[in-house]
């Protein structure tokens, strides 16, 4: 529901996994790889950036499996404990998810003995018939990986198909093509030239971090308004990155820009977790309910895609420390 993660095949029967969604996630992730490829583990980890709803069971998983994690250099820094990621700007996106981004994790993780570069022509270890992109904008080292042979996209938060900031789009899912979620975007030019570059491969099938998948014309369409009118309708008017860029390279942030003085008020923030506990809740009575309706009918189909998560993404105190900007960085103002 909050976050997804893709089990990808090749013509040979092996398999790799894209992201690994939010901690927590590492016994349920082990019985749909079960379900699907039975006790065969992945080629490869590929990872298509590093925030924590992405990497929250890669730790688990490459020491259980014993499989390499796949990632692009500018997010290495974020993966072997160098830096932190750019701070989350919470006055951006007008929505609980985005009120909320001062709670989520801020640390990087640390798994030097299982990272590994993703090779520079572009190819995609475990997947031939894959290559991969870089779109930077949501992060330094943001990629896409796209299927040519029938045009399939699989985006990471480059953009999303749903309201990246808003709690109502997560309980709804309604499909429809947004930029990448503000609250976490920390170089907007290099966002908008990122979906161009998505546009252009022309993809029939787009499935993004967060959000269901989406095809066809709607998707075409749907994109090729966001790249036209990405100034507008997906850069915020004002916050931390909206004219200014966080600045990094292979060692991590140098550079950030200022924190605006529209503070979020915690109360809204407090509210908005009771309000997404209530949300996961609910949501996963509706599908306790909806999968007994499918046992009486024999069609017991356990692993759909957004399955709904039991519980909410882990939270952290948001601590003096925590917002320190000398923890785990590369010291920049």
């Amino acid at each position: 529901m909050l976050v997804n993660l893709y089990f990808v095949s090749a013509p040979d029967g092996s398999w790799v996994l894209v992201d690994t969604g939010l901690y927590g996630s590492t016994d349920k992730i082990r019985k749909v790889a079960q379900s699907l490829f039975g006790h065969t583990r992945p080629r490869a980890i590929l990872l298509t950036h590093g925030h924590f709803d992405h990497v929250g069971s890669v730790k688990e998983l490459a020491e259980e499996w014993d499989v390499p994690v796949y990632a692009h250099p500018l997010e290495l820094p974020y993966l072997t404990g160098m830096s932190s990621y750019p701070p989350p700007d919470p006055s951006v996106g007008g929505g609980a998810m985005a009120y909320m981004s001062f709670l989520y994790p801020k640390k990087p993780i640390n798994i030097p003995n299982y990272i590994e570069l993703l090779p520079t022509d572009g190819t995609v270890p475990g997947l031939p018939d894959w290559h991969w992109v870089h779109t930077p904008g949501h992060s330094a080292g943001h990629v896409s990986f796209f299927r040519e042979s029938d045009r399939v996209l699989l985006a990471g938060d480059a953009f999303v198909t749903r309201h990246g900031e808003s709690l109502l789009a997560v309980m709804s899912q309604k499909r429809e093509v947004h930029g990448p979620p503000k609250y976490y975007t920390s170089d907007w030019g290099a966002a908008r030239h990122s979906v161009e570059k998505l546009l252009e491969l022309n993809p029939n099938v787009a499935a993004t971090g967060h959000g269901l998948p989406m095809k066809g014309q709607e998707l075409l369409q749907q994109l090729e308004n966001l790249v036209r009118d990405f100034w507008t309708v997906a850069v915020p008017s004002h916050g931390r990155y909206a004219h200014q860029p966080a600045i990094a390279d292979e060692q991590g942030v140098v550079s950030v820009p200022p924190a605006t003085d529209n503070t979020i008020p915690k109360v809204l923030a407090a509210a908005g977790v009771v309000a997404l506990a209530g949300v996961a809740l609910a949501a996963y009575a509706k599908h306790n309910n909806e999968h007994k309706k499918n046992r009486a009918r024999g069609l017991n189909r356990p692993f759909s895609h957004n399955r709904p998560l039991p519980g909410i993404p882990p939270t952290v105190p948001a601590t003096l420390e925590e917002d320190d900007p000398h923890a785990h960085t590369n010291n920049y103002p």
